[in-house]
């Protein structure tokens, strides 16, 4: 384990520098396709260490150590923020109002950032090339990912890491998952319309707003129906919108929601099964639905021997630390990696262990800096692992 002693070294004589660095990241967020600044940030950061970082046109960049021949290993850390509003207290809590890392890319991007300039001082003792990647856009739809894998990211690439912060799980703890660890999120727009008309005349209309209750109830039944449980297929409603008055039935309304499943190929199949539906449950109502449905991300499905990999590189750290990680409903568009080469991502505990559990997405969130070392030394002994025996041993 000779780059993972290496690295810890390196970790312990600059840990105030690497959480320096957090701070400054935590204090400056900046939203998807806008991270110019942090772009800006980390490439000044590694050309110090005399590597030579890629930017990528727009924002994001990554850089490679080692070998520049062979395979390489990699490893992905997004670098966006959320448009929401701090509400931490922290000195160092965000400078952007109504903008901040409520999600723990910050950490992310602090991992792979002191594991590029750790591993650029043992350079010379690297067998195996390793590329970091700091990707945007993470958090929206029209995603980074695919981007970033077009500019190349992952040529020569043979295998592929991330970790995310889990703020319900307890720092030092690292939770694994062979097969779908995230779910596929799509999201789903149905404007209903109809003639309009009076409350006291429904009956020689289409009552819009009927229909759409309609679809917000029978809609979720109907699917857990057509689709097996066990695939973790839900749709959940977050908005709608019709009318404006009491006494008169709208012409039209929209309704939108997220579609979410585990399962790859329910995955490809579902955008005409829901719309399908919606027809058949407006049918009866005499209204008329125009259905957007707009594709997302795919399922992030971990690799057997890439997780077992991250399993055998965290039992040189710690044989307690690994836990079983539980499937997530959320979107990840580290998938779109795992599309093209295998690979793994792991949750990162970031609980201190004290006060209530925050949650990912909300201003009040919190990480245990202690998790950013934690991340660090997995990667290391990741690409040690790696190393010595490659993916498939």
């Amino acid at each position: 384990m000779r780059i993972l002693h290496r690295v810890e070294a390196w970790l312990r004589a600059h840990h105030d520098e690497v959480i320096a660095w957090r701070r400054h990241l935590h204090a400056h967020p900046e939203l998807s396709h806008m991270e110019e600044a942090t772009t800006a940030f980390i490439a000044e950061v590694l050309a110090a260490r005399g590597l030579e970082p890629h930017r990528f046109p727009g924002t994001g960049l990554m850089v490679d150590i080692g070998p520049a021949e062979g395979e390489k290993i990699a490893f992905r850390a997004d670098i966006d923020a959320l448009p929401v509003t701090e509400a931490t207290g922290l000195e160092f809590a965000s400078r952007n109002t109504g903008v901040c890392h409520a999600c723990g890319h910050d950490v992310h991007t602090t991992i792979a950032l002191a594991l590029a300039c750790a591993l650029a001082e043992c350079a010379a003792e690297l067998t195996v090339g390793v590329r970091v990647i700091f990707q945007p856009a993470e958090e929206v739809l029209d995603g980074g990912a695919p981007e970033v894998i077009a500019f190349g990211a992952l040529e020569s690439v043979a295998a592929i890491f991330a970790v995310h912060a889990e703020p319900k799980l307890k720092v030092g703890r690292v939770g694994l998952r062979t097969g779908a660890i995230t779910s596929a999120t799509d999201i789903v727009s149905v404007t209903v319309t109809g003639p309009g008309g009076h409350t006291s005349r429904p009956h020689v209309t289409a009552d819009v707003v009927y229909g759409l209750g309609k679809l917000i109830t029978d809609l979720p039944g109907l699917l857990s129906r057509r689709v097996d449980p066990r695939t973790g297929t839900v749709l959940v409603f977050g908005t709608v919108n019709a009318g404006y008055a009491p006494n008169a039935i709208p012409a039209q309304g929209t309704v939108t929601g997220t579609v979410r499943t585990a399962d790859m190929g329910v995955w490809r199949e579902i955008e005409q099964l829901v719309t399908g539906l919606i027809g058949e449950v407006l049918e009866p109502t005499g209204c008329q639905g125009h259905v957007q449905y707009t594709r997302g991300v795919p399922p992030v499905l971990n690799d057997d021997v890439a997780t077992s990999l991250l399993a055998d590189a965290l039992s040189n750290i710690d044989p307690q630390a690994v836990v079983q990680a539980p499937q997530s409903s959320g979107g990840e568009d580290f998938s779109w990696y795992l599309e093209k080469v295998p690979g793994s991502m792991a949750r990162l505990g970031c609980f201190s262990g004290t006060g209530p559990k925050p949650d990912l997405h909300q201003g009040n969130l919190i990480v245990d800096e202690r998790a950013i070392s934690v991340g660090v030394r997995l990667f290391a002994a990741t690409v040690d692992r790696y190393s010595r025996n490659g993916a498939g041993a």
